[in-house]
Protein backbone atom coordinates (compact mmCIF):
# COMPACT_ATOMS: atom_id res chain seq x y z
CA UNK A 1 0.00 0.00 0.00
CA UNK A 2 1.34 3.40 -1.04
CA UNK A 3 1.76 6.32 1.37
CA UNK A 4 0.57 8.67 -1.36
CA UNK A 5 -2.81 10.28 -1.77
CA UNK A 6 -4.06 11.22 -5.24
CA UNK A 7 -6.52 14.04 -5.82
CA UNK A 8 -7.54 16.82 -8.18
CA UNK A 9 -5.12 19.75 -8.07
CA UNK A 10 -6.42 23.02 -6.63
CA UNK A 11 -5.16 26.56 -6.87
CA UNK A 12 -3.58 26.23 -3.42
CA UNK A 13 -1.31 23.54 -4.93
CA UNK A 14 -0.01 25.87 -7.65
CA UNK A 15 3.15 27.07 -5.83
CA UNK A 16 4.29 23.46 -5.27
CA UNK A 17 3.35 22.48 -8.84
CA UNK A 18 5.33 25.41 -10.24
CA UNK A 19 8.34 24.43 -8.12
CA UNK A 20 8.16 20.82 -9.35
CA UNK A 21 7.81 21.96 -12.95
CA UNK A 22 10.86 24.21 -12.54
CA UNK A 23 12.83 21.25 -11.11
CA UNK A 24 12.27 19.32 -14.37
CA UNK A 25 12.05 22.22 -16.81
CA UNK A 26 14.82 20.88 -19.06
CA UNK A 27 12.26 18.25 -20.18
CA UNK A 28 9.17 20.47 -20.07
CA UNK A 29 7.98 23.85 -21.16
CA UNK A 30 8.21 26.59 -18.55
CA UNK A 31 5.19 27.39 -16.40
CA UNK A 32 4.33 30.59 -14.61
CA UNK A 33 1.23 31.33 -12.49
CA UNK A 34 -0.85 32.88 -15.32
CA UNK A 35 -0.08 30.02 -17.75
CA UNK A 36 -0.77 27.38 -15.10
CA UNK A 37 -4.07 29.01 -14.25
CA UNK A 38 -5.03 29.21 -17.94
CA UNK A 39 -4.11 25.64 -18.87
CA UNK A 40 -5.50 24.10 -15.69
CA UNK A 41 -8.92 25.45 -16.65
CA UNK A 42 -8.68 23.56 -19.97
CA UNK A 43 -7.29 20.30 -18.56
CA UNK A 44 -9.38 17.15 -18.62
CA UNK A 45 -7.17 15.70 -15.87
CA UNK A 46 -5.08 17.67 -13.41
CA UNK A 47 -4.07 15.36 -10.57
CA UNK A 48 -1.50 15.57 -7.82
CA UNK A 49 0.08 13.02 -5.53
CA UNK A 50 0.73 14.09 -1.96
CA UNK A 51 2.81 12.62 0.82
CA UNK A 52 2.76 14.10 4.32
CA UNK A 53 0.84 17.09 2.97
CA UNK A 54 3.44 18.02 0.35
CA UNK A 55 2.96 17.69 -3.40
CA UNK A 56 5.09 14.77 -4.62
CA UNK A 57 4.05 14.83 -8.27
CA UNK A 58 1.44 15.95 -10.78
CA UNK A 59 -0.08 15.02 -14.11
CA UNK A 60 -1.79 17.34 -16.58
CA UNK A 61 -3.72 15.97 -19.59
CA UNK A 62 -6.03 17.39 -22.28
CA UNK A 63 -8.76 16.10 -24.57
CA UNK A 64 -8.60 17.13 -28.27
CA UNK A 65 -11.19 19.91 -27.93
CA UNK A 66 -9.15 21.83 -25.31
CA UNK A 67 -7.99 25.33 -26.14
CA UNK A 68 -4.34 24.69 -25.52
CA UNK A 69 -1.59 26.51 -27.41
CA UNK A 70 1.11 23.85 -27.65
CA UNK A 71 2.86 22.62 -30.82
CA UNK A 72 2.87 18.97 -29.74
CA UNK A 73 -0.82 19.09 -28.84
CA UNK A 74 -1.49 20.69 -32.25
CA UNK A 75 0.40 17.82 -33.94
CA UNK A 76 -1.84 15.24 -32.27
CA UNK A 77 -4.97 17.26 -33.11
CA UNK A 78 -3.92 17.25 -36.77
CA UNK A 79 -3.33 13.47 -36.82
CA UNK A 80 -5.92 11.98 -34.43
CA UNK A 81 -9.50 12.70 -33.39
CA UNK A 82 -9.80 10.62 -30.25
CA UNK A 83 -6.98 10.94 -27.71
CA UNK A 84 -5.99 12.12 -24.27
CA UNK A 85 -2.83 14.21 -24.49
CA UNK A 86 -0.47 13.93 -21.53
CA UNK A 87 1.08 17.37 -21.46
CA UNK A 88 3.29 16.75 -18.49
CA UNK A 89 3.89 14.40 -15.63
CA UNK A 90 6.38 15.46 -12.99
CA UNK A 91 7.54 13.48 -9.99
CA UNK A 92 9.65 15.19 -7.35
CA UNK A 93 13.26 14.00 -7.35
CA UNK A 94 12.71 12.95 -3.72
CA UNK A 95 9.94 10.53 -4.72
CA UNK A 96 11.14 9.00 -7.99
CA UNK A 97 11.23 5.21 -8.13
CA UNK A 98 8.14 4.82 -5.92
CA UNK A 99 5.69 4.09 -8.77
CA UNK A 100 3.87 7.43 -8.67
CA UNK A 101 4.07 7.76 -12.46
CA UNK A 102 2.74 4.21 -12.87
CA UNK A 103 -0.15 4.99 -10.52
CA UNK A 104 -0.93 8.22 -12.40
CA UNK A 105 -0.93 6.43 -15.78
CA UNK A 106 -3.04 3.53 -14.52
CA UNK A 107 -5.69 5.96 -13.28
CA UNK A 108 -5.42 7.98 -16.51
CA UNK A 109 -6.05 4.89 -18.64
CA UNK A 110 -9.15 4.06 -16.58
CA UNK A 111 -10.36 7.65 -16.97
CA UNK A 112 -9.84 7.51 -20.74
CA UNK A 113 -11.48 4.11 -21.23
CA UNK A 114 -14.51 5.19 -19.17
CA UNK A 115 -14.96 8.13 -21.55
CA UNK A 116 -14.47 6.17 -24.78
CA UNK A 117 -11.02 7.62 -25.47
CA UNK A 118 -9.02 5.11 -27.49
CA UNK A 119 -5.47 6.37 -27.10
CA UNK A 120 -3.06 8.22 -24.88
CA UNK A 121 -0.66 10.66 -26.53
CA UNK A 122 2.53 12.28 -25.29
CA UNK A 123 5.92 13.51 -26.39
CA UNK A 124 9.32 12.55 -25.07
CA UNK A 125 12.49 14.54 -25.58
CA UNK A 126 15.04 12.96 -27.87
CA UNK A 127 17.32 16.01 -27.90
CA UNK A 128 18.06 16.76 -25.15
CA UNK A 129 17.60 13.07 -24.37
CA UNK A 130 15.27 11.83 -21.65
CA UNK A 131 16.09 8.09 -21.48
CA UNK A 132 14.20 7.51 -18.21
CA UNK A 133 10.95 8.79 -19.72
CA UNK A 134 11.56 6.89 -22.96
CA UNK A 135 12.05 3.58 -21.08
CA UNK A 136 9.00 4.23 -18.87
CA UNK A 137 6.74 4.89 -21.87
CA UNK A 138 8.10 1.94 -23.87
CA UNK A 139 7.37 -0.39 -20.93
CA UNK A 140 3.81 0.95 -20.82
CA UNK A 141 3.25 0.21 -24.54
CA UNK A 142 3.75 3.64 -26.13
CA UNK A 143 5.13 3.70 -29.67
CA UNK A 144 6.57 6.52 -31.72
CA UNK A 145 4.25 7.87 -34.42
CA UNK A 146 6.28 10.94 -35.39
CA UNK A 147 8.97 13.43 -34.44
CA UNK A 148 9.17 17.18 -34.55
CA UNK A 149 11.52 20.02 -33.77
CA UNK A 150 10.08 22.67 -31.48
CA UNK A 151 11.35 25.95 -30.09
CA UNK A 152 13.27 25.69 -26.81
CA UNK A 153 14.84 28.72 -25.22
CA UNK A 154 16.81 26.48 -22.82
CA UNK A 155 18.75 24.52 -25.44
CA UNK A 156 21.96 25.69 -27.10
CA UNK A 157 20.39 25.35 -30.54
CA UNK A 158 17.13 27.07 -29.60
CA UNK A 159 15.25 23.89 -30.54
CA UNK A 160 14.51 20.48 -29.12
CA UNK A 161 13.58 17.27 -30.89
CA UNK A 162 10.65 15.30 -29.49
CA UNK A 163 9.31 11.83 -30.14
CA UNK A 164 5.52 11.90 -30.52
CA UNK A 165 4.10 8.76 -28.96
CA UNK A 166 0.75 6.96 -28.80
CA UNK A 167 -0.61 4.11 -26.72
CA UNK A 168 -3.77 2.44 -27.98
CA UNK A 169 -6.06 1.57 -25.07
CA UNK A 170 -9.44 0.02 -24.36
CA UNK A 171 -9.39 -2.49 -27.20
Amino acid sequence: MSNFQYRVATQSDFPAILALNHESERFLSPLDPPKLSRISSQAAVFQIATSAESVSGFLLAFLPDAEYDNPNFFWFQAHYENFLYIDRIVISEDFRGRHLATDFYTALEKYAIARGVSRLACEIHIEPPNPVSLRFHQKRGFVEVGQQLIEDEHSNSGQKLVSLQIKEIGR
